[in-house]
């Protein structure tokens, strides 16, 4: 599928302009974000739980413990929301009403069912690993059996999808241009700081270059 269909779900109401239905965009902003927001409801409730994930194809794969409660959920078949934004700029206007904010943001509908084939799990719990940092896996213990074992791992198709995005510089009032007051953007990156070591840490040990090198910026 190249084209998510416009649905009374995931249509973009304000502001449909900056809307988007393609693959590519929707796939390229989960890429990136590292963290997605998970929507459901329980006993008439409206619960919002962040949670790390990954995209595999045309799911998103979510893990945690046996007794979550937003897994159960999903387990069962019930329907979710799932957000995921990454922030690219504070956008300053002259007047405090048209401050905004630049983003990508994904909205994604779907309905999941639980991992159950062990080589499936592993394979899930690889992607998400990767998905936080590319080549840990490969460097760090996996999950044993009794790990795998207290470990749910859910997959959640894709039904719906849409991406809003905001760029560029503020929209100010025609009158509000002669303010003397500065007016523009102010860029926003995600960005990693010098790593801190385990203090138990051999100290033959080095630093990987998946970590030295490391950047978000989604799959290539």
């Amino acid at each position: 599928m190249s084209q998510f269909p416009k649905t009374e779900r995931n249509r973009v109401k304000r502001l449909p302009q900056r809307g988007y239905y393609d693959t590519e965009t929707i796939y390229k902003i989960l890429d990136e974000a590292l963290i997605c927001h998970v929507g459901f409801v329980e006993n008439k409730e409206p619960f919002v739980i962040p949670i790390n994930f990954a995209r595999v194809d045309d799911a998103i794969i979510l893990h945690g413990s046996k007794s979550s409660r937003l897994l159960k959920h999903i387990e069962a078949g019930k329907p979710v929301c799932i957000e995921a934004t990454t922030l690219d700029g504070l956008v300053l206007a002259r007047s405090v009403f048209h401050h905004s904010v630049n983003f990508r943001s994904v909205m994604l509908f779907g309905v999941g069912h639980s991992i159950e084939d062990e080589q499936e799990k592993i394979s899930a719990l690889k992607a998400i690993t990767e998905h936080l940092i590319p080549g840990r896996w490969d460097d760090a213990r996996i999950p044993n059996r009794k790990e795998l074992i207290a470990t749910q791992v859910v997959s959640i198709k894709i039904e719906e999808a849409s991406a809003k995005i905001r760029t560029g510089l503020p929209s100010d009032d025609e009158e509000d241009y002669a303010l003397p007051i500065w007016a523009g953007v102010l860029p926003i990156q995600e960005m990693t700081l010098p790593p801190i070591r385990d203090e138990r840490l051999a100290g033959d040990v080095p630093l990987p270059g998946y970590i030295e090198k490391y950047s978000r910026g989604g799959k290539s």
